[in-house]
């Protein structure tokens, strides 16, 4: 087992030096991770909605057994049936109590449902906010590599010149465009653990 956790780890390492060197690919994990969050939360609001539909049938239909005992009280009670009418008030009142449980379960459904949309409203928005990072850093890469483009085209750079070079302002620009990214996905991450 050592020899697999330590694979693991190494493993782990590179893959987390992998998307220092490459946050655009980091915010690309995020946005899959939001996306199965999102559809889990989904399809467990489905599942609630449809055993809140179940525990409406079985309280209805409670119901329905609580009405038909209590008809049977009375025709017992009329019919001078003591004997009868005790057992079925008996029966009557486990069905009341039945149907109570019934009812506080549904409510806490209903609850696990509202707090579902509640997250899922959270995750939609947390996969936005990632979306826009993610469009600002392909935008901003885009640009760097157009400039770059347009620089070597015109020969700004050459090395006669008197100008420092432009590729060192462009890789500080990508240095502080990654830094600025890891700084916002670490802001992020923070956020959706909380």
């Amino acid at each position: 087992m050592g020899l697999f956790d330590d694979l693991s780890k190494f493993l782990e390492s590179r893959l987390e030096e992998f998307l220092r060197n490459n946050p655009h690919l980091e915010l690309d994990a995020l946005l899959e991770q939001l996306r199965e969050q999102e559809e889990d939360t989904l399809k467990l609001i489905a599942d609630l909605q449809l055993q809140e539909k179940r525990k409406q049938d079985e309280i209805l239909s409670t119901a329905q057994e609580i009405q038909r005992w209590h008809i049977r009280v009375q025709k017992a009670k009329n019919a001078g049936r003591e004997d009868l009418a005790v057992k079925a008030e008996e029966r009557e009142a486990a069905l009341l109590r039945q149907g109570n449980q019934l009812w506080g379960q549904m409510q806490g459904m209903k609850e696990r449902i509202s707090q579902g949309k509640e997250l899922l409203k959270q995750v939609r928005q947390r996969r936005q906010e990632v979306q826009a990072k993610a469009a600002q850093a392909q935008a901003a890469r885009t640009k760097a590599q157009a400039q770059q483009r347009m620089e070597t085209d015109t020969g700004w750079w050459s090395a006669s010149s008197s100008y420092p070079s432009s590729n060192k302002y462009d890789d500080l620009e990508e240095k502080f465009l990654r830094w600025e990214t890891e700084a916002e996905l670490e802001e992020m991450k923070r956020r959706m653990n909380q």
